[in-house]
C-alpha cells in the first residue's frame, strides 16, 4: 500500500525527495513538545521526519483513502489523523491550546484560501512553514513597488514576518507538476501594531487590489469618503505603492472621517 493514483481533485502532487522533505522539516525550528500540524501529509514523506523531532504532532488529511496507510506507517499517530478539510476545520473543536506551528506541502489550487485560513486563526499560530508554488510563495513573500505584490502578501505581512526560503524543482513530486514550487516560512511577529478596525482594514486592502490599475480614489469609490479627506495625496497612489502601515493609516484616515461603505 505504498502507492497512491494521485487525485487531480484534490491537486495532489506527491514528494519523493527525502533530502528536501529534511531541508523543509529542518525549516520549522520549534521545540520537541510545541504543538505541530502538518496539512495535508500525503504518503508521509514529511511525517516520517517530523515524528523524528516532535512529540505533539498531528496529521490533517482530507483524503480518506489515505488513512489506512498513514495509520499503518505511523501507529503511534493512529488517534491524531484527523479526517477533515483543513479550510473548513475549527481549531477548537480539536485543540484547546492556542499555540501551534502549521506544515505542508499546500495543493496549489487552495494556496490563497490556505493562507486566508492561516490569517484568520492567526491569534492561534505561531510559525507555518509552507510549500506552495513558486509565484504564490514569491507573492506573499513580495514588498510594496512590485507587480506581485498584492492582497496576500499584505495581509500576510499585517502578522506575520515572512521568508522565502528556497524553490523546488517539479522532478521530485509524482507527478510532475507544470511548474515550481517554493518553500516559505511564517513567524507571527512579537508586536502586532493595528490601530484600527481591522475588518475595515482587511476591506480597504482586497477592495483596493480587485482594481489595482486605478488610483484608490477611483478603486475605493463604494466608501463615500468625504471630500475633506478624499483630497490627502495617499489618495493620489495605486495600491501596489502602499505598504502594509501605509494601509492601516488609510484606514485610520477614512475610519475618523466617518466615511461609510454604500
Amino acid at each position: 500500500m505504498d502507492f497512491f493514483n494521485p487525485k487531480k481533485t484534490l491537486g495532489q502532487h506527491f514528494l519523493k525527495d527525502l533530502k528536501i522533505a529534511e531541508k523543509i522539516v529542518s525549516s520549522l525550528n520549534r521545540n520537541k513538545k510545541d504543538l505541530i500540524i502538518e496539512i495535508g501529509p500525503g504518503r508521509g514523506i514529511l511525517t516520517q521526519k517530523l515524528i523524528q523531532k516532535y512529540s505533539n504532532l498531528y496529521l490533517i488529511e482530507i483524503d480518506k483513502d489515505l488513512l489506512p496507510f498513514l495509520k499503518l506507517k505511523f501507529p503511534k499517530l493512529e488517534k491524531k489523523i484527523l479526517n477533515v478539510d483543513f479550510l473548513k476545520f475549527t481549531f477548537d473543536d480539536f485543540f484547546k491550546k492556542k499555540n501551534l506551528s502549521i506544515i505542508g506541502n499546500f495543493p496549489y489550487n487552495i494556496s490563497s484560501q490556505i493562507i486566508f485560513k492561516i490569517i484568520e486563526n492567526k491569534d492561534r499560530i505561531d510559525c507555518v512553514v509552507g510549500m506552495f508554488q513558486k509565484e504564490v510563495a514569491k507573492r506573499i513573500c513580495e514588498k510594496p513597488g512590485s507587480k506581485a505584490y498584492g492582497i496576500t502578501s499584505v495581509l500576510t505581512q499585517f502578522y506575520f514576518d515572512v521568508k522565502y526560503l528556497f524553490t523546488v524543482s517539479p522532478k521530485v513530486f509524482l507527478p510532475k507538476p507544470k511548474v515550481y514550487s517554493g518553500v516559505i516560512c511564517l513567524n507571527k511577529k512579537n508586536k502586532i501594531m493595528i490601530n484600527c478596525n481591522e475588518k475595515l482594514l482587511h476591506t480597504i486592502v482586497k477592495t483596493s487590489f480587485q482594481q489595482r490599475r486605478k488610483t484608490l480614489r477611483n478603486s475605493l469609490k463604494s466608501f463615500k469618503i468625504p471630500k475633506s479627506i478624499s483630497e490627502d495625496s495617499i489618495f493620489d497612489l495605486r495600491p501596489e505603492k502602499i505598504s502594509g502601515e501605509g494601509f492601516i493609516a488609510l484606514t485610520e484616515l477614512i475610519e475618523n472621517g466617518k466615511a461609510t461603505c454604500k
